[in-house]
Formats: C-alpha cells, sequence, structure tokens
C-alpha cells in the first residue's frame, strides 16, 4: 500500500482528497496536514469526511513523521506550496501538486526542488482535461493558423486567481504548437475601442460566478466555422481521483519534474 500525505486536509479539496486516498485500493492515509492554529486540529481524518473513522488526526507539518507517508499531494496556495515542497525534498518524498496561480520564479523554483526528490506539477489533475490538452495540440495544428483563438473559463466566486491555471495551460499549449510566446500574444479581456482583433492573438474571458466547479472552452473560429474543445467539471472528485492517480504512479519513481502528460501516457 502507498501511503499518502494529504496537505490542506480541512478544505474542499483536502476533504475530498482523503475521501479518494481512502477509497483508492492501492493507497491509505498516512497524514493529514493543516497549518498551525486550525479549529479542526485533533480531528479525526476520516469522520472529518464523512467516512468511518481511521485513526489519521490533523496535525501541523512539524508533527508528523516523515516515514508516515511516500507520497503528498497539494492543492492549497503558492506559499504554502513553496514550503511544503522545500520540506518534502529535504525528507526525500515525492509530491503531487494540483495548486494554481505560482509564479514564473516559483515554478523554477520547484525544478530546483525535484532535483532531490520526485513531483507531479500541473495545473489540473482532471484525466478529461487533459486529453483535453492532446485535442487541443491536434486543432492547433490544423486550424490555429486561419482561426481566431478564444479561451473562455468560469469558475467560483471565491476562486483567488484569473485566469485559471487550466486556461492559462490551453493557451500555452496553442500557443507552444504555433509557434508563439504566450506571454507575447496574449489578450486579457476588452474593453472599450480595441481596434480590430489581431489575428495572432489568443483571447482570455474569466467568469467569477456562484459555486461553478470549472468550466474551460477554447473556441477556434474561422470564416464560415467555429470548433470548440470544451471541458466542465461537475464536482470535485476527478481532479482528487486524478491527484491520486498520480499519487500511485510517482511513488518510488526516480527525482524530476514530471506532470499529468507524463502520467497520463500522453507526453
Amino acid at each position: 500500500m502507498i501511503k499518502v500525505a494529504v496537505f490542506g486536509a480541512a478544505g474542499r479539496m483536502g476533504r475530498n482528497l482523503i475521501e479518494a486516498v481512502t477509497l483508492h485500493p492501492q493507497c491509505e492515509l498516512g497524514a493529514a496536514i493543516e497549518v498551525n492554529g486550525h479549529s479542526l486540529l485533533g480531528q479525526d481524518a476520516g469522520v472529518l469526511c464523512g467516512l468511518s473513522e481511521n485513526q489519521v488526526t490533523l496535525k501541523t507539518l512539524d508533527a508528523i513523521n516523515p516515514d508516515d507517508f511516500d507520497v503528498a499531494i497539494d492543492f492549497t496556495i503558492p506559499e504554502a506550496t513553496m514550503l511544503h515542497a522545500k520540506y518534502a525534498a529535504s525528507v526525500e518524498k515525492a509530491l503531487v501538486i494540483g495548486t494554481t496561480g505560482l509564479t514564473d520564479d516559483q515554478k523554477s523554483m520547484l525544478s530546483t526542488y525535484a532535483e532531490s526528490t520526485s513531483i507531479v506539477f500541473a495545473p489540473n489533475m482532471s484525466v478529461g482535461v487533459n486529453v483535453c490538452l492532446k485535442l487541443l495540440k491536434l486543432a492547433a495544428e490544423i486550424l490555429g493558423e486561419e482561426s481566431d483563438i478564444e479561451v473562455i473559463e468560469a469558475h467560483h466566486r471565491n476562486k483567488i486567481d484569473a485566469p485559471s491555471g487550466t486556461a492559462l495551460k490551453m493557451g500555452e499549449v496553442v500557443a507552444e504548437t504555433l509557434g508563439r510566446t504566450l506571454k507575447d500574444c496574449a489578450v486579457y479581456g476588452r474593453e472599450g475601442r480595441t481596434g480590430v482583433r489581431d489575428p495572432k492573438t489568443i483571447g482570455f474571458e474569466t467568469i467569477r460566478a456562484g459555486d461553478i466547479v470549472g468550466d474551460h472552452t477554447v473556441m477556434f473560429a474561422s470564416e464560415g466555422e467555429i470548433v470548440e474543445i470544451t471541458h466542465r467539471a461537475t464536482n470535485r472528485k476527478n481532479f482528487a481521483q486524478g491527484a491520486v492517480k498520480a499519487a500511485v504512479w510517482l511513488a518510488g519513481r526516480e527525482s524530476g519534474l514530471y506532470n499529468m502528460q507524463d502520467v497520463l501516457g500522453l507526453s
């Protein structure tokens, strides 16, 4: 059995991760980690998630034993994720990261930490989203030069970064396929007299409303036809299940920085 630790265990994604780990036939929960002072420290992780008691209680990072887990999963915030990645590298434990909003410098630091341990870092752990990334590359190869390309994404009102990490990744895949750099060709929202659309740009539109889990559409619009590739998440379980799949794949693997395309054999 692969022993898995979950960072941010009391959050919405943390609880989904605990459930996914508990239900996976190859995994068991080794540690459930929360920040100092959290009101649920000491709570049984299984009970917290509506499952049976599992004797793993929520603890702070400095209270856990590295021997309690083989792989950790982190869906927290960038600042916390970087601390967790540094810790994982120091104790040579594998880490799956689904946190979005990391800066270029933070992403570069992950590469440094990956010299000491194995890391899967992906803006979206959904199997369906990663299939979409593969389809986007194909669509960009065939349609990209003749199409106006727009990325439209929607999430719940509490999401703090925009555009989403998944939307940016989709834009990066399309841009790289077309030999462009996303930083140079991205347009984030439009207002006022913007003039005629530059055909080399990739537009982004962001919606934050209600409890939308995550909708992403990439539109290839040309004269006479529109092709859209869409992924719609209806709950967070698919992200958690994908992360656990990554954890199983990562266990025992040599040091390095990997992504979900590697996990799914789509690279």
